[in-house]
């Protein structure tokens, strides 16, 4: 009897690949100043979708990298392939990890769960406490995620371009408070395993994971599309966790 091969996994090898390529690129344009390329994000700790997650790719570089130079990386994506290459988002920092692109969480991710492309030297950050975590959670990122949430529950069709948002927009606060609560990163599955033992008051965790399970089908999400009206209350419970001073540590 002949297994049929998961399609996300043979997806996840295939972008593997292109990553690799893609670096192998990234270091002859950039030479030695690329001093770490690394895999984070569901390539390296799971969960990689054919259709719904992106490539996600942390450099560490010597020194600066100018826009022009970020923009060229990317052009070189996207002319290495069409299919993969719009979906490659980089983070990078210099060997301080003082400038550039690189959120504490996905400074965790690098130091957990980082595959490595590229490493002439090994540099790492330090790990951001739960404190810098939660500063994060509650900022701009919090703002923007309960702007596109009230965006939706007032739209009346889901667009066909928006599907990929759409689904992110459900699936963002279980990952919120998943990283609230215990200070790591970690996989859709694993924030809605975790708050399904450790229910948050307001949450609608159901309709977190019908949203992971159309992401798991690479599905479209249009039948979710009528939940909308609950996405308001969801981030809400997110900011009732937030402004609780007493959250505990999972």
């Amino acid at each position: 009897m002949v297994t049929q091969a998961d399609p996300n996994e043979l997806a996840r090898t295939m972008a593997i690949d292109f990553a690799r390529r893609l670096v192998q690129h990234w270091q002859e344009e950039l030479g030695a100043q690329l001093l770490g390329a690394y895999l984070i994000g569901s390539l390296a700790h799971a969960g990689f979708n054919r259709r719904y997650s992106d490539i996600d790719l942390a450099l560490v570089l010597a020194a600066d990298l100018s826009q022009d130079a970020l923009d060229g990386l990317k052009r070189r994506a996207i002319a290495l392939s069409s299919d993969w290459g719009p979906r490659v988002s980089i983070f990078w920092s210099d060997r301080h990890f003082v400038l550039g692109r690189f959120p504490p969480l996905d400074r965790v991710d690098l130091l957990d769960h980082a595959v490595a492309l590229v490493e002439s030297e090994r540099l790492r950050p330090s790990r951001p406490t739960l404190e810098e975590i939660r500063q994060y959670l509650r900022g701009a990122i919090f703002a923007t995620w309960v702007e596109r949430a009230r965006s939706f529950a007032a739209a009346e069709k889901l667009e066909p371009k928006d599907h990929k948002m759409y689904l992110r927009t459900i699936l963002y606060p279980g990952r919120f408070c998943y990283s609230w609560m215990t200070g790591c990163v970690g996989s859709n599955e694993d924030a809605v395993a975790f708050l399904k033992e450790q229910p948050l008051a307001g949450l609608d965790i159901e309709l977190i994971a019908r949203a992971l399970q159309c992401r798991e089908a690479g599905a479209d999400p249009d039948i979710l599309f009528p939940a909308r009206i609950a996405l308001p209350g969801q981030f809400d419970a997110c900011a009732g966790l937030f402004a609780d001073r007493s959250s505990p540590v999972g």
